[in-house]
């Protein structure tokens, strides 16, 4: 005689009892389908809170008030902090990155533990700001009809306008509107 395997449906999973259990037997289109509420017992093991020691969380520096105060962690002040520069710093960096930096040439016969030497070109700061811009634009034009400024590139055609034939109307009306395609 063959033993019948199927799946318990109140092996894993709660069922219900007395009033509840007829009800459910009563409405429900397949009474032998389960509940799908798991049986802590067997499903869980160990069971949930069943062990008798208890969580204690590690001391680390963050832990300690002496080490982590208020002021640290509150984010919500956190504002971002104001950057000043002063005309003759800004006319200082403006001399120093137009100046072309200039670079060593690579040495053939030289070892390996000696340093390049390279002598950089210096000018003097200009205190003022208005004669560090005139000083780099005299020195050379920052862009011109061969020198254009980079453009940002775009993935579809430029639209350019183009004159399309007049809508029809009384050729001696006033008709002030032109259409362009």
């Amino acid at each position: 005689m063959a033993t019948r395997k199927f799946a318990d449906p109140t092996r894993y999973h709660l069922s219900p009892k007395g009033f509840w259990k007829k009800f459910r037997d009563a409405v429900v289109v397949n009474p032998e389908i389960s509940s799908g509420l798991p049986l802590q017992s067997v499903n869980r093991q160990p069971p949930p809170a069943s062990r008798p020691e208890k969580y204690s969380t590690p001391a680390t520096k963050a832990s300690d008030p002496a080490q982590n105060p208020y002021w640290k962690r509150d984010v919500r002040r956190a504002y971002p902090q104001l950057s000043v520069v002063s005309q003759p710093e800004l006319a200082t960096l403006l001399i120093q990155h137009n100046i072309p930096q200039a670079v060593a040439a690579p040495s053939e016969g030289k070892a390996e533990g000696a340093e390049p030497s390279s002598v950089a070109a210096t000018a003097k700061p200009a205190a003022d700001l208005t004669e560090a811009i005139a000083a780099i634009t005299a020195a050379r034009e920052a862009y011109s009809e061969s020198r254009l400024p980079p453009t940002i590139s775009t993935s579809f055609k430029r639209w350019k306008p183009e004159r399309a034939p007049d809508a029809p109307h009384d050729p001696n009306a006033y008709f002030p509107m032109v259409l362009v395609k």
